[in-house]
């Protein structure tokens, strides 16, 4: 009986893994907008009925296709980080933004999935939330770190964030009290926040076409900005 389940359980994962495949080749064809199980199930040559046993709903494949992808950048920047000497922050900043960019190079329609135009009608539910924050809790814990070491630093021109926006970063902090953020202060937090968003914002407008006839190729730029970005953090 255990034979025969183990048997079905793999049957299952595999089926699972070319419906998402198959599906991700929609995404690179015609976009999140378009995705439909249908289509999918035609592609795969099966009854769409059969589909649905394993994705009653396009949100439910939408919502693996999404923590597929966030799972995938994490482990990259996750893995990157952890290549680079521990005690160098810039070091393994650089590290991280870089295999940000790398990924997103080499998955544009992933990318785009998670972090492109919201797919009308599609809400994201709580279940992402883990694997969205991946990303950002590597650069907190690359901030702790120095931080620990007594060698992150205010930057001269900091601006102090008000009241409301240190009760945002106060709540982040008291979520991300088990990821290892070693008591970054809240300002701090704060203008990680803000190069995070600065990060994704460059490589979007790099991805999409928005730097063509201006700093494109972007290599340059992109290594200037993870400087800048790692200044305004005040890594050492």
């Amino acid at each position: 009986m255990s034979a025969i389940r183990t048997a079905r359980e793999r049957a299952r994962a595999e089926l699972t893994r070319e419906i998402k495949e198959e599906a991700r080749r929609a995404l690179a064809a015609s976009g999140a907008h378009d995705l439909s199980l249908r289509a999918v199930a035609r592609a795969l040559g099966m009854a769409s009925s059969a589909v649905y046993r394993y994705f009653p709903s396009r949100d439910e494949l939408l919502t693996a296709l999404i923590i597929d992808a966030y799972d995938a950048l994490g482990h990259d920047v996750e893995t990157a980080d952890g290549a680079a000497p521990p005690g160098d922050f810039r070091a393994r900043w650089r590290a991280a933004c870089g295999a940000v960019r790398d990924w997103a190079r080499r998955t544009p329609h992933e990318y785009a999935l998670v972090y492109g135009s919201p797919v009308p009608g599609y809400q994201a539910p709580e279940a992402t939330i883990g694997s969205a924050a991946r990303v950002p809790v590597v650069l907190l814990r690359i901030a702790g770190a120095a931080h620990a070491a007594g060698e992150l630093t205010v930057p001269a021109a900091a601006r102090p964030p008000g009241d409301r926006l240190v009760g945002q970063a106060r709540r982040v902090a008291e979520r991300l009290t088990d990821v290892g953020t070693l008591g970054l202060p809240y300002d701090a937090i704060v203008r990680i926040a803000t190069v995070w968003t600065q990060l994704f914002g460059l490589i979007g407008f790099e991805l999409f076409g928005h730097l063509a006839n201006t700093f494109d190729p972007a290599d340059e730029l992109f290594a200037y900005s993870v400087e800048q970005m790692a200044d305004a953090v005040g890594l050492p």
